[in-house]
């Protein structure tokens, strides 16, 4: 028995390292075999091993999808985690075939009852709405599905805390995106959230402060580097000029000129510095349209990175 869990043992460890105990290399499993062999030297580190796989064999994606016996994973973008059933709106039944007419109306009927039962509390209305609102802000954002279950997860937590009492429903939810933003490190300003969401800025503000406060995120400032690959990719930029952007931003942080000064506006005027030495035009108006700055702020910002860093445009 003892030996038992010793191989056991062993082969989890061999599983998590997933390299070859003698040279390195990395090891893989022969399905045909039942072994874990190593790729390289040939070494055979475990034999008869479990295949944990599904029993049923699929050849192509559709196979592979009517076969397996799981639902969708958890999210925590719909208010029930996706773990309730739901009637589908449309008229057919599990072999693709149509309902009758006469089963029509009780279909509707148990579709309305199933609609209304899934939405039971006030908390769950509040979910509801609140997660519908994120949804539609992170589409219009083009953002990714794990920033999505990010923010709703924050959203979550601030609803258990009872920190939406006497603040909007839209106010929070943004906040909650931006901070999401902000811990993924992708770059969307305020200025952004407040364009797409319900609420104005102050009070997305307002909210992300507060909520940041009571959940102890401990979220760093946003920095210009956060903000160059976006600008530099929606200007039509070369990957040189990202760079020569980035050593002026790095050298700016050094010298501590980005201290008391807004990111995107730093960012946007090592940018305009760096195309006047790779000599790919841009105009300060179209830089500062497309970093939300003003051309007086990227003015201002050029002007100090040309006096105190000594570039030689």
């Amino acid at each position: 028995m003892e030996r038992i869990k010793q191989k056991a043992s062993s082969e989890n460890l061999i599983i998590e390292k997933n390299t070859c105990t003698e040279c390195g290399e990395n090891i893989f499993f022969d399905e045909n075999r039942g072994l874990l062999v190593c790729e390289s030297c040939g070494l055979v580190h475990s034999e008869n091993y479990i295949d944990r796989g599904p029993e049923w064999r699929a050849f192509d994606a559709d196979q592979r999808k009517k076969r397996t016996r799981t639902g969708a994973p958890m999210t925590y973008m719909i208010h029930d985690k996706g773990l309730s059933t739901m009637i589908d709106w449309k008229n057919k039944d599990f072999y693709g075939r149509e309902i009758p007419a006469k089963l029509r109306g009780q279909i509707y009927r148990l579709r309305k009852w199933q609609s209304r039962i899934r939405v039971s509390d006030a908390t769950e209305r509040n979910l509801t709405f609140a997660l519908s609102e994120l949804d539609r802000m992170a589409s219009n954002l083009d953002l990714p599905k794990n920033l999505r279950e990010c923010s709703a997860k924050i959203y979550r937590d601030a609803v258990e805390k009872h920190l939406i009492r006497g603040r909007s429903i839209e106010g929070v939810a943004a906040a909650s995106l931006y901070a999401a933003c902000r811990m993924y490190k992708v770059p969307r300003t305020l200025n952004e959230i407040a364009d797409i969401a319900r609420v104005d800025k102050k009070e997305i503000g307002r909210s992300f402060r507060f909520i940041s406060n009571e959940l102890h995120m401990n979220l760093n400032p946003t920095i210009a580097s956060d903000f160059l690959t976006r600008f530099i990719s929606e200007l039509g930029l070369s990957t040189k000029c990202q760079k020569i952007a980035k050593k002026i931003i790095k050298m700016a942080q050094d010298r501590g000129l980005t201290s008391g000064r807004g990111p995107t506006g730093v960012c946007a005027a090592a940018i305009y510095a760096s195309t006047l030495i790779t000599k790919e035009k841009r105009t300060q108006r179209k830089i500062a349209r497309i970093s939300q700055v003003t051309e007086v702020t990227v003015r201002n910002r050029f002007s100090e990175l040309v006096e105190y860093l000594n570039l030689n445009l």
